[in-house]
């Protein structure tokens, strides 16, 4: 399936909370999901009014959430899982840490994107350097201890300097260390659930995943 090219804001409205996806104007009045709480479409507002949704329903739909948090395709999510299903540990943590640990989504939580969509936009267009070297597949894996920069020349950009100064009225990830005066910042340790910030039922999708 190909990657969704939609409104965002449609998606968050879909899933019944903020996906974040956005940027800056998620935590403003101006967020759709604030100013029309209920589903997309002619019927969204009687889809609120529906009878409880089916276990299947339920874990559909805490696929989709994940998913579209995190702006991966359909192939793109199975494969993470069946990577990490046979890893050692809880399979949803397991999940959750492999996708946190994607390029896209470490330039985003080191403030240096205001969304993983402007994260990914960056990494394609190699303004981002992985072990001083550029960089420009946003799903690769980054490793506890590789260093994650913005390139010397594109440090002025208007998003990367919008996002830095938003990032910083935030408290930063514990499993990541950032230095905004160098633009850089490392992985230092393999994210565990209590330090990844998603309202999420990860072990939804481990069922869905194992009919």
């Amino acid at each position: 399936m190909a990657r969704y090219t939609g409104p965002s804001c449609r998606q968050c409205r879909r899933e019944g909370t903020k996906l974040f996806l956005k940027g800056t104007k998620c935590f403003t009045e101006k967020c759709p999901v604030e100013r029309r709480p209920y589903a997309p479409g002619q019927h969204g507002q009687a889809t609120a009014r529906r009878r409880k949704m089916s276990e299947y329903a339920k874990q559909l739909r805490e696929k989709q959430k994940i998913k579209r948090t995190y702006g991966v395709s359909e192939k793109q999510f199975r494969n993470t899982f069946e990577k990490v299903a046979s890893l050692p540990g809880i399979t949803g943590h397991n999940l959750l840490a492999a996708l946190e640990t994607r390029l896209d989504n470490v330039v985003y939580r080191m403030g240096f994107a205001p969304s993983r969509k402007a994260a990914r936009q960056l990494i394609r267009h190699r303004h981002v350097e992985v072990k001083q070297r550029k960089l420009d597949i946003p799903s690769y894996q980054v490793r506890p201890g590789e260093e994650v920069r913005i390139k010397q020349s594109s440090r002025e950009l208007v998003l990367v300097q919008a996002a830095m100064e938003q990032a910083s009225r935030g408290a930063p990830m514990s499993w990541i260390a950032v230095d905004r005066e160098s633009f850089s910042g490392r992985v230092l340790e393999k994210p565990i659930r209590s330090a990844i910030p998603l309202a999420a039922q990860e072990q939804l999708v481990v069922e869905l995943y194992s009919k």
